[in-house]
């Protein structure tokens, strides 16, 4: 899935007023997902969603009472752009590790509005069908009653939390950002051998290390252990 996959339906030109009842909530969403991505969360308010719809905040109420469940349908709509042409893969493993894949993706290509979203749950049809095909692969791997729900707690928001961190911290300004990632060339990299034997045994690799290869070595032990403790272990998956 490509990061600059569509988000929704694409607004009137004319912004000066939407004619009524033409507003709907997947047009709302839509914009709204726009203004974080170009302004991040301080440019996100209901008086700049009225003004970028072309109509009053008030508008905005009729389609969601408050602010929070517009927030929610944000976040559904994120795992919704996630899933997009996604179907369960012939193997429990491909399924789950795709699945965190694509989530998080999606959160790194709307970092703000992942940060505002990703810890949340929005009870709506994207995450209900992505929660049944993530306890399909579950069962599939043998896990019954409580220890399947508790497998499936454990993958999924280890998917959510991971991506939504890296998301919070991709929202963050590009000064602060670069400031957090200078800490591997500047504190880290002039430890004293004496004090920090540890940190200085790595200290000019530790700057080398990526993001994606971070998330991949992570996801792999998440899922190796999970190949170790299901009843029905994946064959295709198994180490040669």
């Amino acid at each position: 899935m490509s990061a600059a996959s569509a988000v929704g339906p694409k607004l009137p030109q004319q912004k000066r007023g939407l004619r009524r009842g033409s507003l709907t909530k997947e047009i709302i969403v839509a914009e709204s997902l726009r203004l974080l991505d170009e302004g991040g969360t301080e440019g996100f308010s209901l008086p700049k969603l009225g003004r970028a719809l072309g109509a009053d905040q008030t508008a905005v109420y009729r389609h969601f009472a408050r602010k929070d469940d517009l927030v929610l349908a944000i976040a559904d709509r994120l795992i919704d752009e996630s899933m997009a042409g996604f179907e369960p893969r012939d193997c429990w493993v491909d399924t789950l590790t795709e699945m965190a894949r694509r989530v998080r993706e999606t959160y790194c290509a709307h970092p703000a509005a992942a940060s505002i979203s990703a810890y949340r749950t929005t009870q709506g049809p994207a995450e209900i069908r992505a929660v049944d095909i993530i306890i399909g692969a579950i069962l599939e791997a043998g896990f019954e009653g409580a220890q399947a729900a508790r497998m499936y707690r454990a993958v999924g928001d280890f998917a959510l939390y991971w991506a939504g961190c890296e998301a919070q911290f991709l929202a963050l300004d590009r000064e602060a950002q670069q400031h957090d990632r200078a800490a591997w060339t500047q504190a880290y990299l002039s430890v004293r051998r004496d004090e920090h034997p540890s940190i200085w045994q790595v200290r000019t690799e530790l700057p080398e290390v990526k993001d994606d290869a971070i998330f991949e070595s992570i996801l792999s032990v998440v899922m190796t252990g999970l190949r170790q403790q299901a009843p029905k272990p994946c064959a295709c998956h198994a180490p040669a």
